[in-house]
């Protein structure tokens, strides 16, 4: 089968088309020829290898251990495992698997779900990581309720655009942060306010949240809560510095040392990956509360384009490769 591989941690420079052996699965797993995968910032993190806890939490400590990047997936099973009952070859279906940069990927049986009737398999690839970040960052992590005002930052980007739908659909007032040129993006997904940040800083206003979902932001923790009411939530699930050894961790680290001093509730988001939660982001689709975003997509022999494209931060909503 043709896939993308690497052999090194590194830039895009490192990931080159290949002919390979089709992946063996488990008794658990499940083989999908691959239609269409996602593209996420974590796909560039496990490339590179940075930061460098990455490697210690068991990807690789030289070289990534699954050579084929990718996570997001949408495809029709070839094949189940022995102890796979959800499944049969012929479903179509969407999830998280590994090395979904190439024509089969393996998959746990518990990472995918039937495909949303009404998505195509290019919709369907790009809603798992994202849409099920967004869905915890906000339920979960937030516990978001009828009313409340919600501020996302980073509305306009993979993340963002289900978290405006979805704070929509739990009945939230959404304020949605964002650049000039996304503005009438993110309005178009519901959001009740649209600030521009290059126009206005969140943090100066009269305005205070109940929840705040900080995406690709970077501001200070004292900013943030500044902008909170004072039995507010901040949910911090991104935000970029570059560092090699903790990479922007170091300002979520931080919140939940002091959570416990302060009457805000500072909180960090690491997603689950499940098909409960893939289900009920498959109702909120087939309901019309949620529609994935696309902003281009790439063939599979230019995913490094596409990888390198979501580095420079341009991207409204996902970007998609196509298998």
């Amino acid at each position: 089968m043709k896939a993308i591989v690497q052999d090194s941690y590194g830039s895009t420079d490192v990931l080159q088309l290949r002919d390979i052996d089709t992946p063996e699965i488990a008794d658990n797993e499940v083989l999908v020829r691959v239609h269409a995968a996602g593209v996420d910032r974590g796909v560039w993190h496990l490339m590179t290898g940075l930061a460098y806890p990455i490697r210690l939490a068991g990807y690789g400590l030289r070289a990534p251990k699954t050579p084929v990047p990718g996570m997001d997936l949408a495809g029709v099973v070839a094949a189940v495992g022995k102890d796979v009952t959800r499944f049969e070859p012929g479903d179509e279906v969407f999830g998280i698997g590994k090395g979904t940069y190439a024509q089969y990927a393996r998959a746990l049986e518990s990472k995918l779900a039937p495909k949303p009737a009404n998505l195509t398999f290019d919709q369907a690839a790009v809603v798992a990581i994202s849409g099920l970040t967004a869905l915890q960052g906000l339920r979960d992590s937030g516990s978001v309720r009828p009313g409340q005002h919600v501020l996302i930052i980073g509305a306009s980007g993979g993340v963002g655009t289900y978290a405006v739908q979805l704070a929509k659909a739990f009945g939230a007032q959404v304020t949605a942060v964002c650049s000039t040129t996304k503005v009438d993006l993110v309005r178009s997904l519901g959001a009740d306010h649209v600030i521009d940040y290059t126009q206005e800083d969140f943090a100066t206003g009269q305005r205070r949240y109940d929840v705040i979902l900080d995406i690709g932001g970077n501001a200070s923790l004292s900013r943030l809560r500044r902008t909170l009411t004072p039995k507010g939530t901040l949910v911090i699930a991104g935000g970029e510095t570059g560092g090699r050894w903790v990479g922007g961790y170091d300002r979520q680290l931080r919140a939940l040392l002091l959570s416990p001093f302060v009457g805000q509730k500072l909180r960090s988001l690491l997603s689950s990956e499940n098909h409960q939660d893939l289900l009920i982001l498959t109702e909120l689709i087939e309901s019309g509360k949620v529609t994935p975003v696309i902003d281009r997509s790439y063939p599979l022999a230019d995913a490094p384009q596409a990888i390198q494209y979501l580095t420079e931060g341009h991207a409204r909503g996902k970007i998609l490769i196509t298998v």
